[in-house]
């Protein structure tokens, strides 16, 4: 096994520092005293951390959010399931047009789905819903998850899956006991990604929104166009903060590495 010479250790301590610089620089930013967006200088303060007290839409934002994407990627990882089991074991007319059917939405532009969804949500009833918003979510995010679960199930041995059917195991056994936890890594990374983009969703979803069902990221949108003081590098530092204790209590009580990659991956390595 070769080692990175001096070199590539350069290159990627570089690379990581440019990937890293902009979430550092926000979360430097949080804490001046200034009521302006400005590096501290003279000290550190928690000024506008005690601030978001102030602003509950906030909270109240980021609680929707999450509840969104939760749900719209758990139900996107449901839905690509059989999609993938389907498109990598099966030759069917129609395999490659359904295929691109699901990845559709990668190639629409957000704002023309945004404004789709807004005049068909308006029309049937759920306009400013949070129905209406996780099927918009589901619809976003669905190719991220299938991607991913798709690329685990080609990789499936299915000589596994007959050896279960030889020893008498039903279909819905073989399912849940072999196929299942071998496409797990899929799965969670399918949701991982998937729950990362509706968080993150803000073009589409500014469309779509009432007061009521205002994301975090659109709250954040709509706060910037009014004031230019750094309550928002505080609420973004809060939830880097929280994404990083969340990985750290997930990869402490399960172990990341099997989670994404695999238990005969881990233990290989």
């Amino acid at each position: 096994m070769t080692r990175n010479g001096p070199l590539a250790l350069a290159y990627h301590a570089l690379f990581v520092g440019f990937v890293l610089a902009p979430i550092l620089i926000v979360c430097v930013v949080a804490f001046t005293p200034e009521g302006y967006l400005s590096v501290p200088t003279t000290h550190l303060s928690l000024r506008w951390f005690r601030a978001i007290a102030n602003y509950p839409e906030f909270v109240t934002a980021f609680w929707n959010s999450v509840w969104l994407a939760a749900l719209s990627s758990a139900i996107a990882v449901a839905f690509s399931v059989p999609a993938a089991v389907a498109i990598a074991r099966h030759r069917f007319p129609g395999r490659e047009t359904m295929t691109a059917l699901f990845m559709s939405p990668l190639m629409i532009p957000h704002v023309v789905l945004g404004i789709a969804f807004l005049r068909f949500f308006t029309q049937i009833g759920l306009g400013g819903t949070f129905v209406g918003l996780v099927l918009s979510h589901i619809v976003i995010v669905l190719p991220f998850a299938l991607r991913l679960v798709l690329a685990s199930a080609v990789g499936l041995d299915r000589a596994l899956e007959h050896a279960a059917i030889s020893l008498g195991a039903s279909d819905a056994v073989v399912f849940r006991r072999v196929t299942l936890p071998l496409i797990l890594p899929g799965l969670a990374s399918g949701w991982a990604l998937a729950f990362i983009q509706s968080f993150d969703e803000v073009t589409m979803t500014v469309f779509i929104a009432a007061p009521s069902t205002v994301t975090l990221p659109v709250r954040m949108f709509l706060y910037i166009q009014d004031n230019i003081d750094p309550l928002v590098t505080s609420v973004s530092a809060c939830v880097i903060v929280v994404t990083v204790l969340f990985m750290l209590l997930l990869d402490r009580l399960y172990g990341l590495e099997r989670l994404l990659v695999g238990r005969g991956s881990a233990r290989e390595e």
